[in-house]
């Protein structure tokens, strides 16, 4: 039996109110590196343990492989090398995110995945400018508590040529029957 978290449709993210600072995000939060980022929870599928991918030869570093999930092949990147961090070997806390990136499915190798959260949309702001385009990926920043929440835009991720690198893995692995 495969152990995987499975993530219910979210109720609609609006509360019953015209004000557009009463919206309320469902975030599910997660570890890369020291940092803790957040994604929309509609964009996610599902959430699973790290399991052994399939190496896809001649594929930029970030690209860790695919997983045959239930019979569809899905590209796994991995999130610390995308951005810009030593690649870690999978351990007893690493996940596989699987979530939707424009029209296609694809898995997101973390580190930790942490909790599903909701937050007011009044409590996050837009992304700093922090050089390279303003790291157009991170959509906003979320003010929890004592921390914050680096809000990704899974869709700025990777640029069109990335994703057609990081897609053509999905190819090479339904070729080679991964």
């Amino acid at each position: 039996m495969e152990n995987t978290t499975q993530l219910a449709p979210s109720a609609p993210a609006t509360l019953q109110s015209s004000n557009a600072a009463a919206e309320l995000l469902q975030i599910v939060t997660f570890q890369v590196g020291k940092e803790v980022f957040g994604l929309d929870i509609l964009k996610v599928h599902e959430i699973i343990r790290f399991k052994p991918l399939t190496r896809v030869p001649n594929l930029p570093d970030y690209v860790e492989g695919v997983l045959n999930l239930r019979g569809k092949i899905i590209p796994v990147v991995g999130l610390r090398q995308r951005m810009g961090l030593d690649r870690q070997e999978p351990n007893i806390t690493t996940k596989i995110v699987v979530a939707s990136v424009k029209d296609q499915v694809l898995g997101f190798m973390v580190d930790s995945v942490s909790e599903v959260l909701r937050i007011g949309g009044e409590t996050v702001e837009p992304a700093p400018r922090l050089g390279e385009v303003s790291r157009k990926y991170v959509s906003g920043v979320g003010k929890l508590d004592n921390r914050l929440l680096l809000l990704l835009d899974l869709d700025e991720l990777l640029s069109e040529e990335e994703k057609t690198e990081v897609l053509s893995a999905k190819g090479a692995g339904e070729a080679s029957g991964a």
